[in-house]
């Protein structure tokens, strides 16, 4: 859920409706978290995702009192999404080292944990070290009581290492581009470090964690209108979303088979033709990590995510007008079982 004119106006509708959660995203624009406290105030029921806030960004205290002030103010409607974003954002619009972003992360959410859960912030890591060894700093505890100080922990996660963390420290995965037919791989990376971490209930080392996949949707007839209505966001993320030698995205196209794509859809959104690059997206690879087409053939393949083991389908709804969007919430909450 981006900024448009109409965001809040879907995202009410999206409350009526009954949607568990709304997902807010930031890059080097709005912040999410603003816009989560503007929903939060308008807003009922919805649980208000940060889809993510970039760790980069903010120290791990800094993101533990804001999540815990968005969960008060909610209360306890907050989820913390949270995610390194890549190296073109974190050393070209943080200036934070893209360097060992696994352990980063790692002792990242072990801090703000420790935080939420009022607990004086003592932590002598690799990439933080908390006071400073060498100055009056001084162990401090969160002077507020957040509703929930166990929150739930998101992280944003493309690659094998980064979903065996996610299964492994957090309480769910924010999933872009996920193909149900092609992400067996993915989910086995986190079933298999939640069970080595002793993870999950019983003999489901996946219970009581939440798959959140983001998944745009285009209702229209005419499907390869809905390839074009798509395209131009993957191609930025395949193409342009990082450089030739680091782009995570293209990365996972070409572990869905797509590589011929990947190599087309890079080579000419980095040569400054996006528009080229959209137009070389296939209907194939579009239609695996979207829905697509007239409402029949939408209701027809949705069930697709949850047999894949998706557990909250994250709409993203492509439409030019807000009540085709609005429509577009509306059948999807028909249509998606639960």
């Amino acid at each position: 859920m981006g900024m448009g004119e109409d965001l809040l106006e879907l995202v009410q509708e999206a409350d009526r409706l009954g949607y568990a959660s709304v997902w807010v995203a930031e890059a080097y624009g709005s912040d999410s978290p603003t816009v989560l406290a503007w929903l939060a105030a308008q807003t009922e029921r919805i649980g208000l995702g940060a889809g993510v806030m970039q760790i980069p960004a903010r120290t791990p205290a800094m993101t533990a009192m804001t999540a815990a002030t968005l969960d008060t103010l909610s209360h306890g409607r907050f989820l913390l999404g949270l995610g390194v974003s890549g190296p073109q954002v974190s050393e070209g619009w943080h200036g934070v080292r893209f360097a060992q972003p696994l352990g980063r992360t790692r002792e990242y959410v072990d801090i703000v944990r420790m935080a939420l859960a009022r607990r004086p912030v003592e932590y002598d890591g690799a990439h933080f070290q908390l006071p400073l060894p060498d100055g009056p700093g001084k162990s401090l505890r969160l002077t507020i009581h957040p509703p929930r100080p166990d929150l739930p922990i998101y992280l944003a996660a493309v690659g094998p290492k980064n979903l065996a963390l996610a299964g492994e420290v957090a309480d769910g995965w924010l999933a872009i581009f996920l193909s149900p037919e092609h992400s067996g791989d993915q989910l086995a990376a986190v079933r298999d470090a939640r069970a080595a971490a002793g993870r999950g209930a019983g003999t489901d080392p996946m219970d009581g964690f939440d798959v959140v996949a983001t998944v745009p949707v285009v209702v229209t007839d005419d499907l390869e209108a809905a390839r074009a209505a798509v395209a131009p966001y993957t191609a930025l993320y395949i193409g342009g979303m990082g450089s030739r030698e680091q782009n995570f995205y293209n990365r996972l196209a070409r572990s869905m088979g797509f590589d011929e794509a990947a190599d087309t859809i890079q080579d000419l959104y980095l040569a400054g033709r996006p528009r080229d690059a959209a137009a070389a997206v296939p209907m194939e690879l579009a239609d695996a990590t979207a829905l697509l087409g007239p409402p029949e053939r939408i209701a027809e393949r949705v069930g697709r995510y949850a047999d894949a083991g998706v557990t909250t389908l994250s709409v993203a709804p492509y439409a030019r007008t807000t009540p085709d969007r609005l429509a577009t919430l509306r059948l999807m909450a028909e249509v998606v079982p639960g």
